[in-house]
């Protein structure tokens, strides 16, 4: 038994109904069974419940035994002393507030098939704990699911960028710079180039916004890779470059060896990733300005898709040649950036500055842009839900990492469903 599910058969009402009886023999009534707190004290905030003929306001303790009551020392602290009701599993002992007063315990009864339903999910090492089910559940549920799910991604994202505001004095144009460059990364490289993100200010980039070359010696120098006695011209002109500018800012760059090239393609070696971040930051001053009035994605698609400059057409690496192919940054690749990036940024601002119109226009993008293809999206397509674009994708990967990974199948509106299953 799980105090989580004496929560979740409390919270919906999935008790015996009837008569309810205290365990000293007072009789029950739930009129309301109280908010569901999910941090310190009481379990349920605000509950209404007539014992005998009385009505009593206040708040709900669930335990597994009436015992936990003094195991978890409730009986001296004051922050339970406004507990009316005390809800268990098992009733061993009774139970008193801090003066010494007793409280009512209700010992729950409900449908063992409940019980045994929710074990099924928690006990099976299936990919997800309900893959043999899900299918039984009403699609409809699922989809209002999803869509609550993508909300619930971007508010998770949300934080993140609520600390880099923090972080950075509300400078918004300062914030995207820094979390575009952790996603420019792509996971493999994205600690290092958040780290070379805030290494380098954007106003001493901005400083030398019509020099590509500048940029690009800022950036490279420092990632660490401008280090080398030996190079080609065009290796020796950043060199150069960076040697002024880093005295001129007193720079102090990123280790090089944290750089990933290993399990990479040639097309993402962060050489070139950084490339196409210089092209984009040469490109698109006050990038997040730009990102804020363009009303449709087609416009921010085009701020982002980039290639580097044009000795990175016959290189992946420094000093070595390679076959001429042209290094732009992908389409599947600006969609990453948008879907990490520019989307949750949108929410952000929406709610900060109070426009429903931009959060909506961040879950309209999501909508459009199409679903990401992952390990995760392929094994949900396998077991019948498919994702139709990067709001059910978002939602699905939110869903896998935070519900089933965890069996949370408690807060899950599909775990309900097949827990309530006959």
């Amino acid at each position: 038994m799980k105090e989580e599910f004496l929560h979740y058969i409390w919270k919906y009402k999935l008790y015996m109904s009837g008569k309810l009886k205290s365990t000293s023999d007072q009789n029950i009534e739930i009129i309301k069974t109280g908010t569901h707190n999910f941090d310190s004290g009481p379990d349920f905030f605000n509950a209404k419940i007539k014992i005998d003929n009385t009505v009593w306001v206040g708040n709900v303790e669930i335990h597994i035994n009436s015992s936990d009551w003094f195991s978890h020392n409730h009986n001296t602290n004051k922050a339970y002393d406004n507990v009316i009701l005390q809800v268990v599993y098992h009733h061993d002992k009774e139970i008193f507030r801090t003066d010494g007063q007793s409280i009512p315990t209700l010992e729950l009864t409900f449908d063992k098939k409940l019980l045994a339903n929710y074990e099924n999910l928690l006990q099976n090492k299936l990919w997800i704990p309900c893959e043999k089910d899900i299918s039984k559940v009403d699609f409809f549920i699922i989809d209002q699911w999803i869509s609550k799910l993508a909300i619930e991604r971007l508010v998770e994202k949300s934080l993140r960028i609520d600390d880099l505001l923090h972080q950075f004095n509300n400078n918004w144009e300062t914030a995207f710079y820094v979390q575009l460059a952790h996603n420019f990364g792509f996971k493999l490289n994205s600690e290092p180039f958040e780290l070379l993100a805030k290494s380098l200010p954007l106003s001493y980039l901005a400083k030398h916004k019509n020099s590509l070359l500048q940029i690009e010696a800022l950036l490279f120098g420092q990632a660490g890779f401008l280090n080398d006695t030996n190079g080609d011209d065009y290796y020796k002109s950043l060199q150069k470059e960076y040697l002024f500018l880093k005295s001129k800012f007193s720079l102090k760059p990123v280790e090089k060896h944290l750089w990933k090239f290993l399990r990479s393609r040639p097309g993402n070696f962060p050489t070139i990733r950084i490339a196409q971040f210089a092209m984009l930051i040469y490109k698109s001053s006050t990038l997040f300005s730009k990102i804020i009035e363009s009303k449709n994605l087609d416009e921010i698609k085009e701020l982002l898709l980039v290639e580097p400059s044009e000795y990175w057409i016959n290189h992946y690496l420094f000093n070595k040649e390679s076959v001429k192919k042209k290094k732009s940054l992908g389409e599947s690749s600006v969609d990453i950036l948008i879907i990490n990036t520019v989307i949750p940024f949108l929410f952000v601002y929406g709610k900060q500055t109070g426009s429903e119109t931009i959060k909506q226009r961040a879950l309209d993008f999501l909508e459009k842009i199409k679903s990401e293809k992952n390990s995760i999206i392929d094994s949900w397509n396998k077991i019948g839900i498919p994702s139709d674009n990067s709001l059910s994708s978002q939602a699905l990967i939110h869903l896998k990492n935070n519900y089933c990974n965890t069996k949370n199948c408690l807060n899950c509106q599909i775990g309900n469903k097949i827990i309530l299953m006959g």
